[in-house]
């Protein structure tokens, strides 16, 4: 049950974006001088560990309710994001230009065809995620949830470099060869599609550039492979990356 439940947590988390609210003065119901004294509760491990939690450092993980949820949340949360700055930014841009520019030119992204496509959006479902691969439904059950998903990536699914995983989950058996990866990047939106784009045609795929609600590339190969990458903006500043990928 635990595996089913992966694949419907990844579709709230790309639903729920919310913003934080509240002001960035750290003031506090109790009034104080905001001098940024530090919390004497922090130091306290249980107290640190849900101020870490990755919904602190994360709000797109609101998502971790998952009354609903397909997939659950395995207690193996992702380190703290580092901030999304402007110098971040252009950091990771650099980093993914020179690691494409290594093997060869990088393909400029084109303009997007007018439809969405199989690019999935917020209201995805778990359905949705597994059509936009071609993968039958019966794949949720295939899914297990774990970074090391992320660490044996094939090229053609390469994370941008600096991206900070946020899930990965995956399959091995055939006809559920599959890698569900969610991270984060300080990386313009623009930029980590001309990445993904330049990586699924050098791998051999027909890469599709759709704008709309579902901004992304998706990328079908001859021997039946596909990868698909949506992109939105995190409450975070940080660019949030749907990576889905089915081998054949």
């Amino acid at each position: 049950m635990r595996n089913v439940c992966f694949l419907a947590l990844f579709v709230l988390l790309a639903s729920c974006s919310g913003t934080p609210d509240g002001g960035g003065d750290g003031g506090g119901d109790g009034g104080g001088d905001g001098r940024g004294e530090a919390d004497p509760l922090a130091s306290d491990p249980v107290v640190a560990r849900a101020l870490h939690d990755p919904l602190m450092s994360d709000p797109d993980l609101s998502a971790r309710n998952a009354a609903n949820a397909l997939l659950g949340f395995a207690d193996e949360t992702a380190l703290p994001l580092f901030p999304a700055t402007a110098e971040a930014a252009r950091g990771a841009r650099e980093a993914g230009r020179l690691e494409l520019l290594a093997d060869g030119d990088i393909l400029p992204l084109p303009a997007p065809v007018a439809s969405t496509g199989p690019i999935p959006n917020a209201a995805a479902t778990a359905g949705d995620l597994l059509g936009a691969l071609e993968a039958p439904e019966s794949c949720a059950a295939a899914l297990e949830q774990g970074f090391v998903w992320a660490a044996d990536l094939p090229q053609v699914a390469a994370i941008m470099p600096r991206g900070m995983v946020v899930q990965a989950g995956g399959a091995d058996t055939a006809p559920c060869k599959l890698r569900i990866i969610r991270y984060h990047t300080p990386a313009a939106p623009e930029d980590v599609l001309e990445y993904h784009f330049t990586r699924a045609a050098r791998a051999g795929l027909q890469p599709t550039h759709h704008a709309g609600p579902g901004s992304g590339i998706a990328a079908r190969g001859k021997d039946g492979a596909a990868l698909v990458v949506a992109v939105r903006r995190a409450a975070t500043g940080h660019t949030a990356v749907d990576l889905l990928y089915r081998a054949r």
